[in-house]
């Protein structure tokens, strides 16, 4: 009878685990994004679903980002609109920003998966470029499911932080 709980038990739990996963490019620059570089973050439009937009999603996966480059570098700012990409790096140029950011939502998704049994899923692209150079250094699509077993607990945005610091990890200078 025991062995049967627990295997009832981990069958149960193993469905509400999180999962990712990281497309990222090859890179085309073995250059790591130093301390003293500065970083322009650009506001993603925010991710619908059908007919269903959420309001300030584009927002959330900015911050996301900043939360996570701010530990590396002080000289951060994210935009307060969104823009194009063009737009985006001819505001990084204008106020010499090293480094863009430019995160787009593909998909946002988010589910009652307590009680419709359906996941949160989102997925998201972020590019970055050399301001200076004009050039895409890397990029990367993002693909996060929630579990089913979240209790309402988990939006799309909670399957961000810990992809999006993988991903920029591969970015800065590890003597940081």
């Amino acid at each position: 009878m025991k062995k049967l709980i627990f295997l009832v038990s981990a069958i149960a739990l193993s469905g509400c685990a999180d999962t990712h996963k990281l497309n990222v490019s090859e890179q085309s620059s073995t250059n790591k994004i130093a301390p003293s570089s500065s970083v322009y973050i650009a506001l993603s439009h925010d991710g619908s679903y059908g007919e269903k937009y959420y309001n300030g999603s584009g927002k959330m996966l900015s911050n996301i980002i900043r939360a996570r480059v701010i530990a590396q570098i002080h000289d951060v700012s994210v935009a307060t609109t969104p823009e194009s990409l063009r737009a985006a790096l001819a505001t990084a140029s204008e106020k010499h920003y090293d480094y863009l950011l430019y995160p787009t939502i593909m998909h946002w998704e988010d589910r009652a998966t307590e009680w419709s049994g359906k996941p949160d899923k989102v997925e998201v692209k972020i590019s970055t470029w050399d301001v200076s150079a004009d050039q895409e250094v890397n990029s990367v699509i993002i693909e996060g499911k929630s579990g089913l077993g979240t209790f309402g607990g988990d939006h799309p945005q909670d399957l961000l932080p810990q992809p999006i610091s993988e991903y920029l990890d591969t970015l800065f200078d590890s003597n940081v």
